[in-house]
């Protein structure tokens, strides 16, 4: 196994993984190439070509204003968001940006970041390149820089490699495919959350896994406390109004009283706060990725509300089974959206919560790979068609959907015996071949579907 659970839950900023999270990423690292180089001081410009989905819909999804920040040496984990905006402005009117914040340079932000609209690079649809040069306009360094999905980032020289993340650290369970994932869970007697366990602690002591993740849902419960403390609409130029707060006040007054599915209302809260916050470039969790982000936090939350005798232990072994799931996902297929549509995110985010949710609730692990099998047979075939180019329409509504979806694939799997005809591994197979066969225009460019044919207002 090359993945830990800590790559697939990232704190990040909205609104994209994708398209704010990696560009800010590649950007910090080619920043820091050049200091590692020697070469910063020599630096007097810096040039930025954004390629595929990120040129396409690059404004909408926050790239300039992450690829601004990371040069200036912020990362994604540790930015202030509500500082982020009147950084950007500043270097925009004072025509400077400080290299790391060490190294003053003239930096035209409108001019020295490129989005080429209908041009890509071979590897991957979000393609950059960053090029720097000295005072005489010679080429100090150049970079090429893909951002692969879930605020993963490759450069040129990892991009011909079959494993997205190396890592050479032998874990006990190695496990590439569902099979084998279930193959160790029969051999040891494990959980699926055990296996992973026994995996993370290769790399850390079980206390910081388990800190770790517990962070992880701390900032997943502020990122919802936030959401629905909001009001008003969301930045972009849809004017798409914020609905959580008012959803809030609604269910906290009595407003489902007596209507069985009012837990389902909560779910929806939930996941519309996470991606109203996204959507707003707030502080989130990739899970897996940030256009994904609020169905593992909502199925979560829903836990927590309506479950007997869940507490932190659960919390622990919910996010290491999901996370397993998601590592199949980006082993042998995709989380992006550029590359295979939404089906490779909410789709992704759907079988994690599902499998995560089916073990807290007592599945076993045969149950636990049904549920997620079931999470992403249902979501085939979505495309990635954002309205304007922003994580709005339908994304917000769409995690709210899949979330629920998450919780009926959960007890539907509970419910049975683990038997059934169509496997995870299959699943994920078929969600490749059809994200291959997939038109560009539905895959993050806002050129097909509800992007289309929606009239922006």
């Amino acid at each position: 196994m090359s993945l830990s659970v800590f790559d697939l839950f990232k704190v990040g900023i909205g609104p994209s993984s994708s398209h704010t999270v990696g560009p800010m990423r590649a950007a910090y690292l080619f920043a820091t190439r050049l200091r590692g180089a020697g070469t910063l001081a020599r630096v007097a410009g810096v040039r930025c070509e954004l390629f595929g989905s990120l040129g396409a819909t690059g404004h909408g999804h926050g790239s300039v204003k992450a690829v601004v920040l990371g040069l200036a040496g912020e990362q994604p984990h540790l930015v202030d968001p509500v500082a982020a905006e009147p950084a950007v402005r500043a270097a925009r009117e004072e025509g400077r940006l400080v290299l790391l914040g060490e190294h003053k340079i003239a930096f035209a932000v409108d001019d020295d970041i490129v989005l080429h609209r209908r041009r890509r690079l071979d590897f991957h649809s979000n393609g950059m390149v960053f090029e720097a040069f000295d005072g005489q306009g010679n080429t100090v360094e150049r970079r090429e820089y893909y951002s692969v999905g879930g605020g993963f980032v490759l450069d040129e020289d990892e991009a011909g490699r079959p494993v997205l993340v190396e890592d050479a650290t032998p874990v006990p369970h190695p496990f590439r495919t569902g099979e084998e994932l279930l193959a160790i869970t029969r051999r040891t007697g494990l959980p699926v959350s055990g296996v992973m366990m026994a995996n993370e602690r290769v790399r850390r002591t079980e206390r910081e896994v388990r800190e770790g993740l517990l962070h992880i849902w701390s900032v997943m419960r502020e990122c919802v406390d936030r959401g629905t403390g909001a009001e008003g609409v969301l930045p972009g130029g849809l004017r798409v109004r914020r609905r959580a707060g008012e959803l809030r006040t609604r269910l906290e007054a009595g407003g489902g009283e007596g209507d069985a599915l009012a837990a389902l209302e909560w779910v929806t809260l939930f996941a519309l706060a996470v991606n109203e916050e996204n959507a707003a470039g707030g502080r989130v969790v990739t899970a897996p990725t940030n256009g994904a982000a609020g169905i593992v936090p909502a199925v979560l939350h829903y836990a927590q509300a309506f479950l007997p005798d869940f507490g932190d232990e659960e919390v622990v072994r919910f996010l290491l089974t999901a996370g397993a799931v998601g590592i199949l996902f980006k082993e042998n297929a995709s989380i992006s959206g550029a590359e295979v549509g939404c089906q490779g995110e909410v789709g992704s985010a759907c079988s994690m919560a599902a499998a995560g949710l089916a073990e807290v609730i007592g599945g076993s692990p045969e149950q636990v790979e049904n549920a997620a099998e079931i999470g992403l047979e249902h979501n085939l075939g979505l495309t990635c068609d954002p309205v304007g180019g922003l994580v709005q329409i339908p994304c917000i509504e769409r995690n709210a959907v899949a979330s629920v979806k998450a919780i009926t694939a959960a007890r539907m799997a509970v419910y049975g015996d683990g038997r059934h005809h169509v496997t995870l591994d299959k699943a994920i197979t078929t969600m490749r071949q059809t994200g291959a066969d997939m038109k560009d225009k539905y895959k993050e460019t806002a050129r097909g579907g509800l992007a289309l044919n929606v009239v922006e207002c």
